[in-house]
């Protein structure tokens, strides 16, 4: 008998291919007995769910009310200061050391305050991304301003102090116009759309249907 398998052509004989399929009936036995006998047990191989049960979860207007009071605005504000100064004291020491200045930090500065915000104002509203922005804005300007302090003073032997404190009207311009670059502005608008990402609660599921209700429940009432 001639039997072709995967396009090769080999002789068997009847009694050659008799012996082979009890053999195979009976590794077809085996597997079918194994399925059964696994299927009540977990399957190592499978990999965890990742989503729920598909329940609603247990989440009421109470617990929405409860995360509008936890927001804090000066404790937001407060934090973003802390932030600045923090940033600014770390920028003057890296360009004293390093003798360069890194305008691109202040995307740095931009993410600090968000998270800082975001940690301290536990907001979730639309008002701690305008202040973190804002905050960013005003504190990449001041950090540049008191970096060209710093190294204004070191040129010419004095504090930063001093030289902070003898600007006048006249040494605006020159700032804007010698000190203050494109990249500067670039990269501050950057830092303060990070800030404003950042800077918002990150809610879970639970939480979000919860906020929910109470706005559905504030319009009602």
């Amino acid at each position: 008998m001639e039997l072709s398998l995967f396009g090769y052509r080999s002789q068997y004989s009847t009694a050659f291919v008799c012996c082979i399929f009890p053999y195979l009936r009976c590794q077809s036995n085996v597997i079918h007995v194994m399925i059964p006998f696994m299927s009540g047990a977990e399957n190592p191989l499978r990999l965890r769910k990742r989503h729920g049960s598909g329940m609603r979860k247990n989440a009421t207007s109470i617990d929405g009310g409860k995360l509008v009071r936890a927001q804090s605005i000066r404790n937001a504000i407060v934090a973003g200061l802390i932030a600045v100064i923090v940033f600014s004291l770390f920028w003057i020491a890296l360009s004293e050391l390093t003798n360069r200045v890194f305008p691109w930090a202040t995307v740095v500065l931009g993410f600090l305050i968000g998270h800082s915000i975001r940690l301290a104002g536990r907001g979730i509203d639309w008002r701690f991304p305008a202040i973190a922005a804002v905050m960013a804005l005003a504190g990449s300007l001041a950090a540049n301003i008191i970096l060209a302090a710093s190294v204004t003073a070191e040129g010419l032997g004095l504090g930063t102090l001093q030289i902070l404190q003898a600007v006048t009207t006249m040494t605006w311009p020159v700032f804007f116009d010698e000190v203050l670059t494109v990249a500067d502005v670039f990269f501050a608008v950057v830092g303060a759309g990070l800030a404003g990402f950042y800077s918002n609660r990150r809610l879970t599921r639970a939480e979000y249907l919860a906020l929910r209700l109470w706005h559905e429940e504030q319009k009602n009432g």
